[in-house]
């Protein structure tokens, strides 16, 4: 029986064709014939790949359609043809997955970097986990599996959560959600699914109010939390604080990373480990050993300036990414590069855009990507960021050169896709600079 994936470079398509490929299944899909970060860890297993094509579909196939594709694509057209079955990318996860201790980690933001900490922290007792940002790992017999679980479209409510984790809950995705409220409700039905517990980050307001019917705990900053940092310090590359769960010493923790935002995602991991009674020296041992996910604030050393390049693509997350970029390097300018890929996001947040990236010394803008086709939205393009920007501007893959003017500076590059492109743009005109 082979199963086959429908654009299986996407980052959580080729996720979970990994994960499945580990568990025994066979495996193949088909995308564009584009080079994506994502297919690295299809080509290491050997997993096949073609370019989309109707004739590639065939008798006895299993078919998963990725959720970027409509049902007139020609290769789910040919799937139905054949009457082959059809599962969504988020129905197969949870047939993989219902049988497992899911630890589902949901949120507006910091999903990706939250799993990818859980993944860590619990590699030494046997866990599985599918990442959003291509990342994906399975073997047979593990107790444990960690998932992004995404809101959009409310396509987490598929999945049966053993825990049920929320980072923070907020208004995206604007062109499916109507409002807040609309957001707030799907969140309120995702959590009514957790079997064991709710995991819940009580310092963002609207996650702190959802109505929850299920045994919860509550992790932050601020001492109305049951799970709570004290005594912060930091250094160039780390934190350091005294947890406290109900109101009692738990275990004094160094974190590899600098910033309240990732040290608030550690604790929802944190607070797991607490409701599992893992061992304190076991996660005393394994949150030294978290690492970033792919694209989320990787840093690189290039010439006299520190590249990083970020994932960011809301505005409170490029906000919180500044300021992360800030308190590491206090003594450095940081200059942010922004690209947005979906038109409706820009119409909405574009003066909180514009707000998040004012806190860098300067910013630049690039044209709008789109990752989808949206009507209604022809009107909208970068530059109603760029008007509220008080020392901002254009930028383009044609005047990468407006950024050979820094040196000792941090180039915070933050987009959802291909701003790396830029990014390499610099580094080419940068290393021929006479």
């Amino acid at each position: 029986m082979i199963y086959y994936f429908i654009g299986i470079k996407g980052s959580g398509m080729s996720a979970l064709a990994s994960i499945m490929h580990d568990l025994g299944y066979k495996v193949m899909g088909s995308d564009k014939p584009d080079h994506f970060f994502t297919q690295v860890g299809l080509e290491e297993r050997g997993i096949e790949m073609l370019e989309f094509n109707k004739d590639n579909i065939k008798e006895g196939m299993i078919v998963v359609q990725g959720n970027a594709f409509n049902d007139d694509h020609e290769e789910v057209v040919r799937a139905r043809e054949l009457g082959l079955k059809i599962y969504t990318y988020q129905e197969m996860i949870a047939e993989i997955t219902n049988d497992t201790k899911l630890i589902a980690i949901s949120g507006c933001h910091g999903k990706t970097t939250t799993t990818t900490m859980t993944a860590k922290v619990f590699e030494n007792l046997g866990i599985n986990y599918l990442i959003g940002d291509g990342t994906g790992y399975a073997k047979k017999g593990n107790e444990y599996f960690a998932l992004e679980a995404c809101e959009f479209k409310r396509h987490f409510l598929a999945y049966n959560p053993y825990y049920a984790i929320v980072t923070n809950v907020e208004l995206d995705h604007t062109d499916y959600y109507k409002d807040l409220d609309d957001v707030i409700d799907a969140f309120t039905e995702y959590v009514s699914k957790a079997r064991k517990a709710v995991i819940i980050c009580g310092d963002d307001t609207n996650a702190r109010n959802l109505k929850v019917e299920k045994p919860v705990i509550y992790y932050g900053l601020n001492e109305n939390n049951d799970v709570v940092a004290k005594n912060i310090t930091t250094s160039d590359e780390t934190t350091t604080a005294d947890i406290y769960i109900k109101g009692e010493f738990y275990e004094t923790l160094t974190f590899p990373f600098v910033g309240d935002h990732l040290l608030l995602n550690a604790l929802a991991v944190v607070s797991v480990c607490f409701l599992e009674n893992i061992d304190k020296e076991e996660v005393k041992n394994q949150v030294l050993k978290i690492e970033h996910a792919k694209r989320r604030f990787i840093e690189e050393k290039f010439m006299d300036n520190v590249l990083i390049d970020d994932y960011a693509h809301h505005p409170t997350e490029v906000k919180v990414t500044i300021i992360a970029a800030k308190k590491k390097y206090p003594t450095k300018k940081v200059i942010a590069i922004f690209k947005a890929h979906t038109k409706s996001r820009v119409a909405y947040f574009h003066k909180d855009f514009a707000d998040a990236l004012n806190l860098a010394d300067k910013a630049y803008v690039m044209p709008i990507g789109e990752d989808r086709k949206e009507v209604g939205y022809d009107h909208i393009t970068h530059f109603d960021i760029i008007k509220d920007l008080t020392n901002g501007e254009e930028i383009t893959m044609d005047s990468a050169e407006k950024l050979l003017e820094y040196h000792d500076c941090v180039l915070l590059f933050m987009s959802s896709k291909d701003i790396y492109f830029l990014e390499d743009k610099y580094k080419e005109l940068r290393k021929n600079e006479k």
